[in-house]
């Protein structure tokens, strides 16, 4: 396969051509010129209107419910959802039926995307059946090709996060943390403030989150290994990982596009899409969050997509499944904001790449297509209609984002919208 993409501006943080128009010739899978002009009758045309590309995106963290609860997703449309949001790979959480803890289950979703243009890169449980109490085979999983660990959700016993810490060390493994202290989010289920004062609905307060990032840094201080925090929630957390990184600990963590864009007073309306844990905060911890964006101290942006049916969705906002499913959104969202491009997609190309160790990815001659295509610009509503995702609770429709993924390319595959 021949592709010529056309006059395409490149947005590549630390690339050779980052800033600047080029044709880009891509042969079997392989980028091999990239030029102010190029000619080729024999290639396939990829032309946009005011088109950007950009290493491929990477979202830092998904769940697809597969297998266990195909029918809210399934693992290849849940990648299918993926390449329309642009992502050339996902983070792939552990949180399946039976878990993610054994080299088999790695080498299971591995082969599972084998044929997909979309690459998993997939996660293992911290402790074995996800019970939180002895550790799982790490460093078996690491070798099968599990990028980091993670329990998805909290973990209670420091002694297991201690011990993850320790072990994974040896070999370079990221542990990932959910730091929310159950005891004290005690069945809440929206961020505790005015809003849910007026709505009658029980608060989760953000020291839920605090409390136990304090009680996860302190252990990375003493073990001394590489802890990513999946998704923090508020401006409490940003500082606190702020000094933790001033300190030279290896640290880095994650935000979700919904808490950049929503607020909790979108929740007015007891929207149940818009029931997520962490949960939407205020005001001031989005304005937190976006400065913790812009500043680095956020090293990137997810999607925490987790698909949920009507079944568990559409039901009173104190029993409705907590989660967004919204992994095509993702970029929109984040570049509806105050965010410069530039920002935006390193958070989605080269900081990931970072924090799970991933081999660097740039345009450039000789390198693998591993290519995002996107107009900044374009104006799009959101409708049902228009979602490839089988997520029933996607809280972006009706809404209009700025920003249009216009296809993606990995290796000989591509697929354009």
């Amino acid at each position: 396969m021949r592709w010529l993409v056309k006059s395409a501006q490149i947005v590549d943080p630390g690339g050779k051509h980052h800033g600047k128009k080029r044709d880009l010739l891509i042969e079997d899978g392989v980028i091999t010129s990239i030029k102010a002009s190029i000619k080729d009758s024999k290639a396939e045309k990829i032309a946009f209107t005011n088109l950007h590309a950009s290493p491929g995106w990477i979202d830092a963290k998904v769940n697809f419910r597969d297998p266990g609860s195909e029918e809210k997703e399934g693992l290849l449309n849940g990648l299918d959802a993926a390449a329309c949001g642009g992502f050339t790979h996902v983070v792939l959480m552990p949180s399946t039926s039976p878990v993610i803890d054994n080299k088999g289950q790695i080498e299971y979703v591995l082969h599972r995307s084998d044929d997909h243009l979309v690459r998993i890169l997939p996660t293992g449980k911290i402790s074995k059946g996800g019970e939180g109490k002895q550790l799982a085979e790490l460093y078996d999983m690491f070798k099968a090709g599990a990028v980091a660990f993670s329990e998805d959700g909290p973990i209670a016993r420091g002694e297991l996060m201690r011990r993850a810490l320790e072990y994974s060390k040896n070999f370079g493994g990221v542990i990932c943390s959910t730091p929310q202290e159950e005891s004290i989010a005690d069945k809440g289920v929206m961020h505790e403030g005015l809003t849910s004062t007026t709505n009658g609905l029980k608060g989760i307060p953000s020291m839920v989150e605090i409390i136990r990032l304090k009680r996860d840094i302190e252990l990375l201080r003493y073990t001394g290994g590489s802890l990513h925090v999946m998704s923090i929630s508020c401006g409490e957390s940003v500082k606190i990982i702020k000094e933790a990184k001033k300190e030279g600990l290896a640290i880095t963590c994650g935000v979700a596009a919904h808490h950049l864009y929503f607020n909790d007073t979108d929740l007015e309306g007891f929207d149940a899409n818009l029931k997520v844990m962490p949960p939407i905060r205020s005001k001031q911890d989005q304005k937190a969050l976006l400065k913790g964006v812009k500043e680095g101290t956020i090293d990137v942006i997810c999607s925490d997509h987790q698909p949920e049916d009507i079944e568990h969705k559409k039901l009173e906002f104190e029993i409705a499944n907590f989660g967004i499913g919204a992994i095509e959104q993702t970029f929109a969202a984040a570049n509806s904001l105050d965010i410069e491009l530039d920002t935006l997609i390193s958070k989605l190309t080269v900081a990931p790449r970072a924090v799970f160790n991933l081999e660097p990815s740039h345009i450039e001659e000789g390198a693998q297509a591993d290519i995002t295509f996107f107009d900044p610009t374009a104006s799009e509503a959101v409708t049902s209609d228009s979602l490839t995702s089988l997520a029933w609770n996607n809280p972006y429709i009706s809404h209009t984002l700025t920003g249009k993924v216009q296809g993606v390319v990995l290796g000989g595959r591509t697929v354009l919208r």
